[in-house]
């Protein structure tokens, strides 16, 4: 298999996830900020969305979407689970991961991709600079949402580490990096990022 790889959450997210089954597949790398997932021949003949992470399995076909290539690693690499290993724990783990998606690292990242990130993206895709600050509140609402459902336990999707937390670590701890912290208030998700911040998954780039 290969992993195409570049700089941003996205491809982070899957990253934490090798790194917490203890995996190791191949890179190549993706220039991203060059614009090179936006040219032939990687968007062509890897991924015609132009985005990054994808996942080329060893009999040619290319996985593309963060979600999808997490599952398919899950089904090759069932230990630990990160997805659930039964069908009620499955369930629960791609309702808290879309949930945190949807709430946070979607308006989060559009409210970068819109301000700070607007001299990259602006000539690649639909901007809207206007919406930037509601997408950002948007996602500290969000945030705001989660604290008190995670008050008593340790992760998201309940006792055990998930795709949930390895995605909403990834994007919280990129929002850090670029003026959207969170917000001292939400003391609940404020340990829980410490803790996953602990984690010796978290040192994967």
């Amino acid at each position: 298999m290969k992993f195409y790889n570049s700089v941003g959450p996205n491809p982070r997210v899957v990253k934490l996830f090798m790194a917490e089954k203890g995996i190791e597949i191949a890179e190549v790398s993706v220039d991203l900020r060059g614009g090179e997932n936006r040219r032939a021949p990687y968007n062509v003949d890897i991924n015609p969305a132009g985005q990054t992470p994808a996942l080329e399995l060893d009999n040619g076909h290319v996985l593309t979407e963060v979600t999808a290539i997490c599952e398919y690693l899950e089904e090759r690499f069932p230990d630990p689970a990160l997805i659930g290993a039964t069908r009620e724990a499955r369930a629960n783990t791609r309702m808290w991961t879309r949930r945190v998606d949807l709430k946070i690292c979607e308006p989060l990242t559009n409210g970068f991709r819109f301000a700070e990130g607007l001299p990259l993206f602006e000539p690649r895709l639909r901007c809207l600079p206007e919406a930037a600050e509601g997408l950002k509140a948007t996602a500290q609402d969000g945030i705001r949402w989660l604290d008190p459902l995670i008050a008593e336990r340790e992760f998201i999707a309940g006792d055990a580490l998930s795709l949930a937390d390895i995605m909403l670590f990834a994007f919280l701890d990129f929002g850090a990096t670029v003026g959207q912290p969170i917000n001292p208030a939400a003391t609940n998700v404020q340990r829980w990022y410490e803790r996953m911040k602990s984690r010796p998954s978290a040192q994967t780039n």
